[in-house]
């Protein structure tokens, strides 16, 4: 301090003032912090309420809120309408609260917490404050006491007066005012004129530079409600509302750059918009961003980042994230593999009453992902999905039934969840023809059966092929028809269906009112056993041993029927025994032979 400000500071108190606004003037905030304070501990109400504002932005002095709310305080209830205001808007954004009264005279000045930031929002305190500065007619105050009526706990809450104090402060032109009396009106009718005046005090709102007005009076512009419709003019507001860092206008505005909506198409700038969308807090800027990176454009798809991505915009509860992120661990796609991992999140999804999330986590589940209680609820998720009108949770719904997966075994009552998806899926329809073909749930029809395996073959399902095969080539159902049959079979064989290919190896093998072809046979016996069908393998080692089909090798045939004898196919062993007896009479020397005649 100066010798000028040392003998000013034994003077006057406003002479300290004047002196330190004067110096704050000249960016002399440290010499100015001194004599603010002589003025302020004098009582002089400009100064406590200047001194608050230098604690709490560190201007000539480091910041403190403790002292910053108790300067502020002084100044308020010495009748300060700014630090009414000042206070009034802490206590609504949580930066300070109201601590507990107290009868110790002086030390009941700290009215509030120290620097330790509190839960949230204190509307007691913020209501007392803005009252008063509402009834000494500032406009800010009148906005924030409207505010707080509007959108504090049920005990504040007063919408009409809400109403009026808004109304009060947009009359004196406040920015925050206009904009919420405009949301106030809009709680009140949506009709044409009230729509206008809506638009008219967002526009004036906007005027004042508040983001939340300009963004809304964009939505406004963009849908033609209360103004004429103006998607290049809403464009131009979603811009300027995301300049001012509105996170739902970065959102808007990158999506039209990215689409080329009402703007020249700028990909690059867009993707830039949404980042900045997704880092504010925007949960759908944080998934758009997670589908580009999941999708690619001209470079590859980069997992990695879209599961960073997706992972932000799931915590933030985005439910299509969650599903996409579940997706990602299962398929081990920019993270580690993790069923476990996944189910978590298909889980969060599927809480959230997403039906495909209910169905794929239901699905995963039944392979023994999640935890125990979630082999529980299978038939939960899956009867949840299906009431919601998803026809394969339906299905499946009836396979948990069916096969008592998570619930009792019931097939009655499967039958009648399998009937409900069959109308549109072919797995089942293929299961209501088989259900019907073996009375399992109701009573047998296999002409009904023929005609439900019919349509799920038509589709292409190949074990409905095979079956359909099965009833045509026996007249189960219908007519005998081994000729579309064979058909049948070779379409699913076609598709690598070792049954299929069994079959086919059984027509051709004879006695199936068609000519028999045993060099057939045998090629589809083969390609049957090679993929693992155990009935398959004891044919073909049968045909290799006996020297059918035009092929005599009774070393591999021996082989094929040690397969099939190892998947416990009834008459394998019996085989083996006969080729072994067949191998040991080839081994006898000729003059034995004779001795034994």
């Amino acid at each position: 301090m100066s010798f000028v400000d040392r003998i000013l500071a034994l003077g006057s108190p406003a002479a300290c003032l004047r002196r330190a606004v004067r110096l704050s003037e000249l960016g002399r905030d440290a010499e100015a912090f001194p004599l603010l304070a002589t003025a302020a501990k004098a009582g002089i109400v400009d100064a406590q309420y200047r001194i608050a504002r230098c604690y709490l932005q560190g201007i000539g002095v480091p910041p403190s809120s403790t002292e910053a709310v108790r300067w502020l305080k002084r100044a308020a209830t010495n009748g300060s309408v700014e630090a009414q205001v000042t206070l009034s808007s802490l206590c609504i954004q949580g930066s300070i609260a109201e601590a507990s009264a107290d009868s110790r005279g002086e030390a009941a000045d700290d009215l509030f917490k120290t620097e330790d930031p509190p839960a949230g929002p204190d509307f007691a305190a913020a209501a007392k404050w803005a009252r008063m500065a509402a009834t000494a007619g500032s406009p800010d105050g009148q906005a924030l006491l409207g505010y707080v009526l509007t959108c504090g706990p049920q005990e504040f809450c007063d919408l009409e007066q809400a109403h009026d104090w808004y109304k009060r402060s947009a009359s004196a032109g406040c920015p925050q005012g206009h904009l919420g009396y405009a949301l106030s009106l809009a709680r009140r009718g949506t009709d044409a004129e009230t729509l206008r005046q809506i638009a008219e005090e967002l526009r004036l709102a906007a005027a004042g530079g508040l983001g939340s007005a300009i963004y809304l009076l964009a939505e406004m512009t963009q849908h033609g409600r209360g103004v004429e419709r103006d998607p290049a003019h809403a464009a131009k507001l979603y811009q300027e509302a995301a300049e001012k860092g509105h996170s739902a206008a970065q959102l808007r505005w990158g999506l039209k750059l990215m689409e080329g909506r009402d703007v020249a198409q700028d990909v690059v700038m867009g993707e830039s918009w949404l980042r900045r969308a997704a880092l504010s807090g925007e949960p759908e800027a944080a998934a758009l961003v997670g589908d580009l990176y999941a999708r690619g454009g001209p470079l590859p798809p980069n997992y990695t980042e879209a599961a960073i991505w997706y992972r932000r915009a799931a915590e933030a509860g985005h439910v299509a994230a969650a599903r996409a992120l579940g997706t990602l661990y299962f398929l081990g796609a920019g993270v580690t593999k993790d069923k476990d991992e996944a189910a978590r999140w298909l889980r969060i999804s599927a809480t959230s009453g997403d039906p495909a999330s209910q169905v794929e986590f239901a699905n995963l589940v039944k392979r023994g992902a999640g935890e125990q209680k979630d082999q529980e609820s299978v038939a939960h998720w899956f009867s949840t999905a299906a009431q919601s009108g998803d026809l394969i949770a339906a299905f499946n719904m009836g396979m948990c039934l069916l096969n008592g997966i998570g619930v009792e075994r019931d097939e009655k009552n499967a039958s009648i969840w399998v009937r409900r998806a069959a109308d549109t899926v072919p797995e089942a329809q293929y299961f209501y023809g088989r259900m019907l073909a073996e009375g399992r749930g109701l009573p047998p029809d296999l002409k009904e059966a023929r005609s439900w395996l019919t349509r799920a073959a038509e589709t292409g399902l190949a074990d409905a092929q095979v079956a359909l095969g099965e009833m045509l080539l026996n007249g189960r159902g219908g007519r005998r028809a081994p000729a579309r049959a064979v058909d049948m079979f070779k379409k699913a064989a076609a598709k690598d269906h070792g049954g299929a290919m069994f079959a086919l190896g059984a027509v051709f093998s004879g006695g199936h009112h068609l000519p028999a072809d045993q060099d057939n046979a045998l090629r589809w016996f083969r390609a049957a056993a090679e993929r693992g069908h155990g009935h398959a393998q004891l044919m073909l080692g049968r045909y290799l041993i006996g020297g059918l089909g035009g092929e005599l090798n009774r070393e591999e045939g021996r082989l094929w029927l040690e397969r099939a004898a190892a998947q416990g196919i009834p008459g394998a062993e019996r085989e083996l025994a006969a080729a072994a007896e067949i191998q040991k009479a080839e081994n006898v020397e000729p003059s034995e032979q004779q001795r034994r005649l």
